[in-house]
């Protein structure tokens, strides 16, 4: 489902269980030795949806270990994201030369917990939640809103090698087109044409019990001097 709202250039792979078959490399296993069960097969499906995206871009299936924060440390002139959610695992990597940030979230399409809506939103946000609420019933428009910010997060931090929290980026959607942007809050070391990269675009698709969102931003925007594309991962997302 991922690549339905992927564009040309990013090869994504995808998984609805754990395949037996799926080993992790000994390296990546030593980092959930000592994590429960289920967090190691979402950790080793994940690593195992990455190297078969990996391979149609012609490259090894070389150990995909953490960065700093959590995310994959990728390939050099390559960018990616992993996801996982219950039953469901996904990942997406593209040639940097071709797209300079990737960032993929996939949620169960159910409501937040209680409060949980208030943490991770701003004002502004929680009155579209609301007014779609209403209008727009079937959809569970908090939960997409948290999914959304965490597409945002794995497209940036790796990009910039900084953090970013729930407040510094606010959500606009078009229900119609079923596309969002976030509007960074932030000074952006990020530059396209010149200026600051304050906005970034996505798109989202609810199917089959899942909320799935993704950032692919056109090569164009350049890196902060110095930093790779996996310098960080990133705050408080560990995939």
């Amino acid at each position: 489902m991922i690549e339905r709202i992927l564009p040309s250039g990013v090869v994504s792979s995808e998984s609805f269980g754990d395949p037996a078959q799926v080993r992790l490399h000994p390296r990546e296993a030593l980092v959930v030795r000592d994590a429960v069960e289920s967090r190691r097969r979402e950790f080793a499906t994940g690593r195992w949806c990455a190297r078969r995206s990996l391979a149609e871009l012609g490259l090894p299936p070389d150990p995909l270990l953490p960065g700093p924060r959590g995310a994959p440390r990728w390939p050099d002139s390559v960018v990616g994201s992993i996801t996982h959610c219950v039953g469901y695992r996904a990942a997406a990597v593209a040639r940097s030369e071709r797209i300079s940030m990737i960032g993929i979230d996939a949620e169960p399409h159910s409501a937040l917990p209680e409060g949980i809506l208030e943490t991770v939103s701003l004002r502004e946000e929680r009155l579209w939640v609301r007014q779609l609420g209403r209008s727009a019933p079937g959809t569970h428009w908090d939960r997409l809103l948290f999914s959304l910010k965490e597409a945002v997060y794995k497209a940036w931090s790796p990009a910039t090698a900084r953090p970013l929290g729930f407040e510094d980026a606010r959500i606009t959607v078009d229900p119609a087109a079923a596309t969002f942007e976030a509007h960074l809050l932030v000074p952006s070391p990020l530059l396209r044409h010149g200026r600051p990269l304050h906005r970034l675009r996505g798109r989202w698709l609810i199917s089959g019990g899942l909320v799935l969102c993704a950032i692919a931003e056109p090569a164009g925007a350049d890196l902060p001097s110095g930093q790779p594309p996996s310098a960080a991962g990133p705050l408080g997302i560990a995939t």
